[in-house]
């Protein structure tokens, strides 16, 4: 997701591995049977769509197939069988996913197109059959809700492919990842996958993060093994459980983002078709028929939150949106971030806990970035009213004050009581950091994220700011100028704050923020607080325990350095966060010195 690469790509571009079933999915959507004559050659022709794109990264037995441009599925699939040498790479089996979407209701029919349609690129038998163990498998997890569909294909498969692929899954289950390390083989790409879903916490629905990271860490093809493991975990676990700070910046060929993916594939599991209310496909939902949809009011522990109907999407004024409920293909935000929230409980929602809190965590991290939130379902009386109580505790606050502030609303108990009780994922309330201070270069150290006193182009600049970029390289920079041409295009405002990747640094993230110049006839220390205190808010997104920081606004800002100092460990100890440890990084002795008074 931080982009960069041998591709150079996009923090949260997709590669070949996604555009690919993306090609088979918008063929699917269409209520095709794409296993069918018809159903391949509009897929051929799609791989052809895509390949004329230039794509920057194409497996070589794919290349050899599709740059003959083959006019229907039957020359593609000859010109796949008329290539010699090594032809069992994983470049079909990554692509299996909107395969099992299409026969949910046809266990057999899924394994026959998926056979058809690894042929179309990879005839080798074995690719052909992980396409059918994978897709077995992916359908089962939708209907079943598990993962024994991997070993209950080998009860429907021949004898001696049950043999062979049997043996294979014991090694994934039992070994690592050297035991299968030529991972660019269609074998050993399966096996990975297989062990990165088999060898991580699958206690609830931050399995499906914990196996991708896995799977990436496994090395190889990386991008390969983690599409394929994904396919299957997020059968599994559903779109609700993919975190929504990767959703917000996923996008890729042919020009779509994360909800499109999710279009394709309602449109596909439904044969094609629409609800009686048009959705997925259409622009926007009718919700006239609802009562209460224009209620809306200010958070009661954030200004810079509106709690709302879905009227409000229209009426508000605001820069990001969280919607709790169903909405149109109209982008009514440049950031707007949709949750998969049903308006019951557990029953209806398989992933509760962590929609909720990862809905919370999204306003969080958005008014980190300075940003005003409208966040809404349609009438504004459960599912908001729950994640607004989510998003006060997350900041240590009474979360039944959401209640006081919004006296029409009617939360569905188990909805209320799982956002604010005992059984919401992670530590809510947080407790004051630990304190400790160097002196010396702050893009030398190893800690989760480093904080960059950056100026609001975000592009950089001096002092901190230049020697991060310097020291990162320019994935920094990149992962920059994505946010100001998509989420910042007006740059970070004063006292906000943002992640990005680190490029080369020996940390996870860079959380960007921006402090005040000093002013003698102005206070702005609850700016610089602030820089401090949603850099943590930040941190806590994307999961940091350890955080370094310089000293903002003491350099060429002119803040008096005894009072900077003063002003951080103040914001830092008085922030409501679950970061471990703040490392204060001081660039001389004066300044340490400073500094381990101010926390003695």
């Amino acid at each position: 997701m931080i982009g960069g690469g041998p591709f150079d790509w996009a923090p949260g571009e997709w590669t070949d591995d996604t555009s690919m079933a993306v090609a088979i999915a918008e063929v699917a959507a269409t209520g095709i049977d794409i296993g069918s004559s018809g159903g391949l050659d509009a897929i051929a022709a799609q791989f052809i769509r895509w390949y004329d794109s230039t794509p920057a990264d194409i497996g070589n037995q794919t290349r050899a197939v599709l740059s003959v441009r083959s006019e229907s599925a039957a020359a593609m699939a000859d010109r796949a069988r008329a290539i010699s040498g090594r032809k069992a790479g994983n470049g079909s089996l990554m692509r299996t996913a909107p395969v099992a979407l299409s026969y949910l209701d046809d266990a057999e029919g899924a394994r026959s197109a998926a056979h058809r349609i690894s042929s179309l690129t990879h005839d080798d038998p074995r690719a052909g059959q992980a396409c059918e163990l994978w897709t077995h498998a992916i359908r089962h997890a939708v209907v079943a809700g598990n993962f024994d569909g991997v070993r209950s294909f080998l009860s429907v498969a021949d004898q001696d492919v049950a043999e062979y692929w049997g043996p294979l899954l014991d090694q994934a289950e039992t070994g690592n990842p050297q035991d299968f390390s030529k991972n660019g083989w269609v074998v050993h790409a399966l096996q990975t996958a297989w062990w990165a879903i088999t060898s991580t916490d699958n206690a609830d629905a931050r399995h499906l993060q914990y196996a991708l990271e896995a799977a990436v860490r496994a090395g190889g093809d990386t991008d390969t093994t983690a599409a394929i493991a994904g396919g299957l975990l997020g059968a599994r676990w559903g779109a609700s459980a993919i975190p929504a700070r990767w959703r917000r910046i996923m996008h890729g060929w042919p020009g779509y983002r994360s909800s499109d993916l999710v279009r394709l594939a309602i449109k596909t599991a439904r044969g094609g078709t629409d609800d009686k209310n048009g959705w997925p496909s259409t622009a926007e939902l009718d919700y006239s028929k609802f009562r209460g949809t224009h209620h809306l009011t200010t958070h009661p522990h954030d200004d810079g939150v509106m709690l709302g109907g879905v009227d409000a999407v229209s009426t508000a004024d605001y820069d990001a949106v969280v919607s709790l409920c169903r909405m149109g293909t109209r982008r009514v935000s440049s950031d707007h971030v949709e949750f998969w929230l049903v308006d019951d409980g557990h029953d209806s929602n398989a992933n509760l806990e962590f929609v909720l809190d990862d809905a919370a965590r999204t306003v969080q991290a958005l008014r980190a970035e300075g940003k005003r939130v409208l966040l809404h379902c349609v009438q504004a009386h459960s599912r908001t009213p729950s994640v607004a109580a989510r998003y006060s505790m997350l900041i240590g606050r009474d979360p039944y004050d959401v209640r006081s502030a919004m006296p029409w609303a009617r939360p569905k108990r188990e909805l209320w009581n799982t956002a604010v009780g005992n059984t919401a994922v992670g530590n809510t309330g947080g407790s004051m950091p630990a304190i400790t201070v160097v002196e010396g270069d702050i893009t030398t150290l190893t800690v989760d994220a480093i904080v960059n006193a950056a100026n609001s182009r975000l592009l950089g600049g001096g002092g901190v700011d230049g020697a991060i970029h310097r020291a990162g390289g320019p994935e920094i920079l990149k992962a920059c100028e994505v946010l100001r041409n998509t989420s910042l295009p007006d740059g970070l405002p004063v006292g906000a704050a943002v992640a990005t990747t680190a490029g080369k640094l020996h940390a996870k993230a860079v959380i960007h923020t921006v402090g005040p110049r000093y002013s003698r006839s102005e206070d702005r220390s609850g700016l610089l607080r602030s820089a401090y205190t949603r850099s943590l808010a930040v941190a806590d997104s994307i999961g940091a325990r350890t955080v370094a920081f310089p000293l903002i606004s003491a350099g060429v800002y002119g803040w008096p350095k005894e009072d900077a100092v003063r002003q951080a460990v103040s914001a830092i100890r008085t922030a409501k966060t679950e970061v471990e440890t703040v490392t204060l990084v001081a660039f001389n002795k004066e300044t340490a010195e400073l500094m381990r008074r101010a926390i003695a």
